[in-house]
C-alpha cells in the first residue's frame, strides 16, 4: 500500500508526497483552489496554461523544450478542473525518475525548480504577461470551448448543470464563456496571476522515489515570499427539491440526448458518500447497471444510458442518447428503474459485480503515475484523503441496505433534451 505523507509550508501551502516505486517516471505538481466567480473563471482558467508555456528563465519554446530535453526528455503540462464550486488549477511536471539516471542526476529537483520558475517567475512583457502568449493560450482554450460545444453529449450535460444550478455558483462552467475568454487580456490574466497565489490554497503533490525533503524546502523557501491571505474554499450542497425544472433545445443533430440530474442528498464529507457511489454505479456506472442492461439493452430505448456522481456537489446525473420518438420512453424507464432500487430490488449479483467494477476503476486509475496524481487531487478539495486500497476497502464493506437508502434520498431536479430539428 502507497503511503501518503502531508505537511504545512506555508500558509494554505501543503506538501503531499507519495511513496510509489511501481513507475520509472515521477510527477511532481502544483495544484490551486480558488472559488469558481463567475467574473474571474476565464482569467484564473486559462492562468495555468500561460504560466506553463514559458518563464523568465526559458522564455520560449525553443529554451524551455531545450531544458526538458536535457531532463531526460521531461514534459511540463498544466490544466483546470472544476471541483465543487471551486477550480483547480495545476501544473505539472514529469519526467526519468531520480533511480534511472545514468549519472545519479536528480532530476525530480530539477522540476521542482522549473516548476518554482514558472510560478513565481513568469515572463512578462511591460510588467504584465507577454501578449502574444496570452493570445495563443487564449486561442487554444476557444478551440476547446467550441470542441465542447461541438460534442452533443458534452454540451447537453453543460446545459442541464447550467438550468439546474442557474442560482448557484456550480451553474459557472471551468472555463467561464466563450465570450469571456474572448475578452481576456494580458493584464487580467496577470493579475489572476497575483491574486490567486495570494489567495488560493496550495496542494503540492510529489510522486515517485526521489528526495522530498529537498524538493519541500524549494516550495517552502518560494512561498516564503508571498504574502498570503488564502480564501476558504466550500460547496453550497442543496439536499433538497422544491420543482422539477424542465428545458428542451432544438439543433440539428441526429441523435436526441436526455440528461436527467438529482439531488443525491449526500456530499463530501458525508459518511454515506461511498454508499451513493456504489449506488450510482448500480444504475448506470458498468457493463451490467441497470440502465445499461434494462434501458439500452432489453427495451432498446438509447444507444447509450449511464450516471455520474459529483460527491463534492451531492448531484447525480444521467445522460442518454435517443431517438426522438423514445425521449418519454426512455424517461419514465430510467425512472422505474430508480424506482425498483428504492424499493430493494438488488440481487447479490448486482452488488458484487458491481463493487468488483468499482474496485477494478480505482486500480486501473493508479496504475500510472497521472491516474495517481489525478486520484490523490481529486480527495484534496475535502482532506478525506484515501488510497486506492483504502477506497476498495470501503467499497468492498458497504451492505445493500446501505446502497438502498442511499438510493431512497435521490429527487429528481432536472430534465434537459436537446432534440433533433432547427428552432
Amino acid at each position: 500500500m502507497n503511503t501518503v505523507t502531508r505537511q504545512r509550508i506555508a500558509n494554505g501551502v501543503y506538501f503531499n508526497a507519495v511513496d510509489d516505486t511501481r513507475f520509472k517516471t515521477g510527477r511532481i505538481s502544483v495544484t490551486m483552489f480558488t472559488p469558481l466567480l463567475k467574473d474571474a473563471a476565464a482569467a484564473n482558467a486559462l492562468l495555468p496554461q500561460v504560466l506553463a508555456r514559458s518563464c523568465e528563465k526559458y522564455p520560449d519554446f525553443i529554451s524551455l523544450n531545450s531544458r526538458l530535453n536535457a531532463l531526460y526528455g521531461a514534459s511540463v503540462a498544466a490544466f483546470c478542473r472544476k471541483m465543487g464550486e471551486n477550480q483547480a488549477l495545476t501544473i505539472s511536471a514529469a519526467g526519468l525518475d531520480d533511480r534511472f539516471t545514468m549519472g545519479g542526476e536528480r532530476v525530480s529537483i530539477e522540476l521542482t525548480a522549473l516548476l518554482c520558475e514558472m510560478l513565481f517567475r513568469p515572463k512578462l512583457e511591460n510588467g504584465i504577461f507577454c501578449r502574444e502568449d496570452v493570445e495563443q493560450e487564449r486561442r487554444q482554450m476557444i478551440d476547446m470551448i467550441d470542441a465542447e460545444y461541438n460534442d452533443k453529449r458534452t454540451y447537453a450535460l453543460g446545459r442541464c448543470i447550467e438550468v439546474m444550478c442557474a442560482d448557484e455558483t456550480f451553474g459557472t462552467k471551468r472555463y467561464g464563456t466563450k465570450q469571456q475568454v474572448q475578452a481576456l487580456s494580458a493584464k487580467a490574466v496577470y493579475s489572476a496571476w497575483k491574486r490567486v497565489l495570494q489567495t488560493a490554497r496550495v496542494e503540492i503533490m510529489a510522486i515517485g522515489s526521489f528526495d522530498k525533503q529537498a524538493a519541500c524546502a524549494m516550495f517552502e523557501k518560494a512561498f516564503a515570499g508571498v504574502d498570503r491571505a488564502p480564501v476558504q474554499t466550500q460547496t453550497q450542497v442543496v439536499r433538497t427539491v422544491k420543482e422539477v425544472k424542465t428545458e428542451t433545445e432544438k439543433m440539428d443533430v441526429a441523435q436526441s440526448k436526455l440528461v436527467m440530474a438529482f439531488r443525491s442528498g449526500i456530499a463530501e464529507p458525508d459518511s454515506d458518500v461511498m454508499a451513493a457511489r456504489l449506488m450510482c454505479a448500480v444504475l448506470g456506472g458498468t457493463p451490467h447497471s441497470k440502465f445499461f442492461l434494462n434501458v439500452r439493452e432489453k427495451y432498446s430505448l438509447c444507444y447509450y444510458c449511464a450516471a455520474r456522481f459529483d460527491r463534492n456537489k451531492g448531484i447525480i446525473t444521467v445522460e442518454s442518447g435517443v431517438e426522438n420518438e423514445n425521449i418519454e420512453k426512455a424517461r419514465k424507464e430510467i425512472e422505474n428503474q430508480i424506482r425498483l432500487l428504492q424499493n430493494g430490488e438488488l440481487s447479490d449479483f448486482e452488488m458484487q459485480a458491481t463493487k468488483m467494477s468499482v474496485v477494478n476503476s480505482f486500480q486501473t486509475m493508479a496504475d500510472s503515475v497521472s491516474g495517481t496524481e489525478a486520484w490523490y487531487i481529486s480527495q484534496m478539495l475535502d482532506r478525506h484523503v484515501l488510497t486506492p486500497q483504502q477506497a476498495a476497502e470501503k467499497i468492498n464493506a458497504l451492505t445493500t441496505r446501505q446502497v438502498i437508502d442511499a438510493a431512497k434520498k435521490m429527487a429528481l431536479d432536472t430534465e434537459y433534451i436537446l432534440t433533433g430539428g432547427k428552432d
